[in-house]
């Protein structure tokens, strides 16, 4: 957890550190200049060009004496960071020199630090860094993304639904929000879609609610999260490439505790509910099965067409749950289709949401952090796709196309007029090693969430006058 992340890569003040410099190509004459003249020839002769990721350790009369780095034309990335805490030798430590930008040195060096450690001890330590003065946000951004990739790395025996849950209620009491965890006949009673989904473990579903009243005239934002510890597909079950990371099923839970982690430690100016489906997808004679009609908390019946289809049965009780309390804005991620990902690929979440302003400020948020999100369309015509004979809606489409799409419209049929929804679909983890970006569990969009929904609370000022379900959504400005 993010407790071991400030031992592991970061160190006081007061050690006996070395700089770091960071430079662009455009920057680098001037670093040139600045340097002791025998550092700055070793510097020209070695090949630096201060292209992405470069770095040169520079000598001096005790050994090594700085470091500097390539930024390329990544500035304000943090990604260029994330290899040195791993590149720099072992049992170093450092400080942020000419030319470093302090915020996304420290978040590129945390999260490139990181490693999941539960059952393999990791091959070397990290070198250290003197954390910089003024970094608290993305201090706080990157031990939420690392709690989430910890919950998304845990194996599906560590981690089912009683743990999830748990994990939630540790947010809470860190955070101060209040913490309810409905089970049993409630679960059954409020939320029965998710108890459906669930009633085929013998790991029993549960929601896990969070309160937090941050600021007592700030708008309610609605986060909630698809928990679905293992995911099997049910009685149509997954082929075994299929099934073999569906540990990460919860990405989307993991993902929003840590966006709530965030917003709650660093004060933002809101209430929030925070409502986490936490379920197992399983099989057994009391598994849902094809073509069963359920019932769901908002009153409407669903039809199963697919039982591997249950993250968005999980996410319609959520969301009539939250529409029932009238937020500003209710948002939800989830690791959804596998259709997201063909049209995407595995770095991009699809963003889909009623609101245009919404959409403009998620997005442009994503693109200044660099957690970028890529608005899909809910697009109207779609939408029969979803008609059943049995029941009020079928949980897939009639036709093999626009998965993402379609399962974002079975989505909005949940949602009620008049309320602000953001809907992100997400692989939430690394399939390769990238600075920053080891491989395995990754919290996409957790920034961006963040960066954009402190940009939007300014703007709401009272309840919107136009339907929300239009395609093309509002304006908020």
């Amino acid at each position: 957890m993010p407790e071991s992340i400030l031992s592991w890569a970061l160190t006081e003040p007061g050690v006996s550190a070395r700089p770091i410099h960071a430079t662009t190509p455009d920057a680098l004459p001037t670093l040139l200049g600045r340097l002791d003249p025998g550092m700055a020839a070793f510097l020209r002769e070695s090949g630096f060009r201060a292209e992405t990721g470069q770095v040169v350790l520079l000598p001096g009369k005790s050994g090594i004496s700085a470091a500097v780095m390539g930024l390329g034309q990544n500035t304000g990335s943090p990604w260029p960071y994330g290899a040195l805490p791993f590149g720099l030798p072992e049992g170093t430590a450092w400080y942020l020199g000419e030319g470093c930008e302090p915020e996304a040195a420290l978040l590129g060096w945390m999260l490139g630090a990181y490693r999941f450690t539960r059952h393999k001890a990791p091959r070397r330590k990290p070198a250290q860094l003197i954390p910089p003065g003024g970094t608290e946000q993305a201090r706080v951004l990157a031990e939420a993304t690392i709690r989430a990739r910890d919950l998304i790395n845990l194996p599906a025996a560590d981690l089912g639904p009683a743990e999830l849950a748990d994990a939630a209620r540790g947010i809470a009491e860190r955070c101060g929000a209040d913490f309810e965890e409905i089970t049993g006949e409630a679960l059954a009673g409020g939320f029965p879609a998710i108890a459906a989904v669930g009633g085929g473990s013998h790991r029993a579903p549960r929601v896990a609610v969070l309160r937090w009243e941050g600021a007592a005239d700030g708008p309610l934002i609605a986060l909630l999260g698809k928990g679905v510890c293992f995911d099997t597909g049910g009685l149509d079950l997954k082929s075994p490439d299929g099934m073999k990371r569906m540990k990460k099923d919860m990405g989307g839970a993991a993902i929003i505790l840590g966006l709530a982690e965030a917003l709650m430690r660093l004060h933002a100016p809101v209430r929030l509910l925070i409502a986490i489906g936490a379920v197992e997808n399983a099989i057994s004679s009391t598994a849902m099965r094809p073509l069963d009609v359920l019932r769901t908390r908002a009153g409407l019946t669903v039809e199963v067409g697919n039982t591997d289809a249950e993250g968005r049965l999980v996410l319609a009780d959520l969301l009539a749950f939250a529409g029932e309390q009238s937020p500003a804005l209710i948002l939800d991620a989830a690791t959804l289709t596998g259709a997201a990902r063909v049209a995407l690929g595995p770095d991009l979440p699809a963003l889909f949401t009623n609101d245009n302003a919404v959409a403009a400020a998620l997005s442009a948020a994503g693109d200044a952090c660099h957690d970028p999100l890529w608005r899909l369309p809910l697009h109207e015509g779609y939408a029969s796709w979803l008609d059943s004979s049995a029941a009020d809606i079928n949980n897939i489409g009639s036709r093999p196309m626009a998965g993402s799409i379609v399962a974002a419209l079975f989505l909005r049929r949940f949602v009620p007029e008049g309320i602000r929804w953001a809907h992100l679909d997400v692989y939430a983890w690394n399939d390769i090693a990238k600075p920053g970006r080891p491989e395995g569990g990754e919290a996409m969009g957790l920034r961006a969430l963040h960066a954009g929904l402190m940009a939007l609370l300014p703007r709401w000022a009272g309840p919107r006058a136009d339907d929300p379900r239009s395609p093309t959504g509002s304006s908020l400005a």
